[in-house]
């Protein structure tokens, strides 16, 4: 799963483009799906790089701010792992969320609850070996340039998302 500050600056930056009228239910919702024990129950699959999108929409409807944040949440992990950073996991994979954190937080004003905050934590002595900053920038900017009802209708429909002028399927599962 990309990390909480990952998850927290895509959420910022929707908030920026978009309005949220909710701000801190959005917040919540994009939390939400990782702060339990088992996440197989909330990614709607086993992983949650293997978030099954369709199977989610089908079980919920994305009325409310708290709706949005989960929705986005379950995008970014699916879109993180399936077409943004299509590589194995490894412990380097993991350690360079300690080495972007820091940039990502000061860019996107990630503010973590107390509770998370351990979650948060920084290198900048070493490079990111996987997660390269500008790409990381990259999938911030066009996730959260996406029109959630019209991803919400393009999944149920077509099992496809629109991310600029590619179309990319969601029924996918590109890691293991």
């Amino acid at each position: 799963m990309p990390g909480y500050v990952i998850h927290i600056a895509v959420a910022n930056e929707y908030i920026r483009k978009n309005k949220i009228k909710n701000q801190e239910k959005f917040i919540r919702g994009v939390i939400a799906p990782d702060d339990v024990e088992d996440k197989s129950l909330t990614h709607y699959g086993e992983y949650s790089s293997r978030t099954n999108l369709k199977r989610y929409l089908e079980a919920n409807e994305i009325n409310t701010n708290f709706d949005k944040g989960y929705f986005l949440h379950l995008l970014t992990d699916y879109l993180f792992y399936n077409y943004y950073f299509i590589t194995p996991r490894t412990v380097m994979f993991y350690q360079d969320y300690d080495r972007t954190n820091q940039e990502l937080i000061s860019k996107y004003h990630v503010q973590l609850p107390e509770r998370l905050q351990k979650f948060a934590n920084c290198n900048n002595e070493e490079e990111p070996e996987i997660l390269k900053i500008d790409e990381l920038e990259k999938m911030i900017d066009e996730i959260s340039d996406l029109d959630l009802e019209k991803s919400e209708r393009e999944i149920k429909n077509t099992e496809t998302i629109t991310i600029g002028n590619k179309i990319i399927e969601t029924n996918v599962f590109r890691r293991y």
